[in-house]
């Protein structure tokens, strides 16, 4: 049994959770999530994050190991934008470092959200070229609405084919789809992840997802891995009742975090899983990299999976 805070002066960095492979790119499987960078909730107009913390956050996690950033240029709340930070706080880019981002969803100046056309995807990718410094973008997601269901993408995942091959984007992923719209989108061009909502709970058909993405030797990129049903409010948000007291017993028996829990578990679903935790807190930040050096036993694998409403 592995306890995460066994070493207090030992610092664990993000290798410890194995690597995996975004076509050609390989990365770290315990990566950061930028939006709460900028913000309690990104994704209202109110109080700004504090601009030097959030600087300190993104350099102490190349620091860590870090060389998965997952960013989007409608990741921004009063004064403060993902991407700017980013372009603040990296340059001169260390090799190896892979930013993603992902396209479709916009939002104006004042908030409001807008969803690209196929022909307005290639200003989207521009934007996040101009705003990270950048000449190509290393990994775009198509993030599908909800809205669409299971309808095609195969206009939208085009439109961004058509981008790398011109050398604006390296590599393709999807987010938020179904099966068969990732089937859909592997027709035209590689695809390299699926970022889609997972968790404790999830339920038998996004569980056989993720394992259908592994038999693919396609990454699977949880999203709200932490939060839950939290959502965007966060992990305080999160579960609640018998899966909260399953978690506290988990972490009490490793000293480690309900946090790091959710994130071991998330961790422990494939090698092909990767973890893309946010937030604007250093000490949180380096809490969600040691996740990645805790190992569950299979009692307690079971007993966390078995939180799903089918039972896992």
């Amino acid at each position: 049994m592995s306890d995460v805070r066994a070493h207090p002066t030992t610092t664990v960095t993000a290798d410890a959770a194995g690597t995996w492979r975004l076509g050609d790119l390989t990365v770290n499987r315990i990566g950061l999530g930028a939006m709460r960078l900028t913000g309690s909730a990104a994704f209202h107009l109110g109080a700004p994050s504090d601009r030097q913390r959030s600087i300190t956050v993104l350099r102490r996690a190349v620091e860590l190991g870090v060389d998965h950033i997952d960013t989007a240029a409608f990741y921004f709340s009063s004064l403060r934008s993902a991407n700017e930070l980013i372009n603040r706080a990296l340059p001169p880019y260390p090799d190896g470092l892979v930013i993603a981002t992902k396209v479709w969803p916009g939002r104006h100046p004042s908030g409001e959200w807008w969803w690209a056309t196929p022909q307005q995807l290639r200003g989207q990718v521009e934007e996040n070229l101009r705003q990270l410094g950048r000449d190509h973008l290393d990994l775009v997601n198509l993030r599908v609405p909800a809205k669409r269901g299971s309808e095609s993408i195969a206009e939208h995942f085009g439109a961004l084919a058509d981008l790398r091959a011109a050398g604006l984007v390296r590599q393709l992923g999807v987010s938020n789809v179904t099966p068969a719209q990732l089937a859909e989108a592997q027709a035209i061009a590689p695809v390299v992840c699926v970022q889609n909502p997972y968790g404790l709970g999830a339920p038998a058909a996004d569980r056989e997802f993720l394992r259908s993405c592994g038999a693919q030797g396609v990454a699977f990129v949880p999203f709200f891995a932490i939060a839950g049903a939290g959502r965007e409010a966060g992990a305080d948000r999160a579960g609640g009742g018998a899966e909260e007291e399953a978690v506290l017993a988990v972490a009490r028996a490793h000293g480690a975090t309900p946090a790091q829990v959710r994130l071991a578990w998330t961790l422990h679903q494939g090698p092909h899983v990767l973890a893309i935790p946010g937030t604007g807190d250093p000490e949180h930040l380096a809490a969600n990299v040691a996740a990645g050096a805790l190992r569950l036993t299979a009692q307690e694998m079971a007993a966390l999976s078995s939180l799903a409403p089918d039972g896992g």
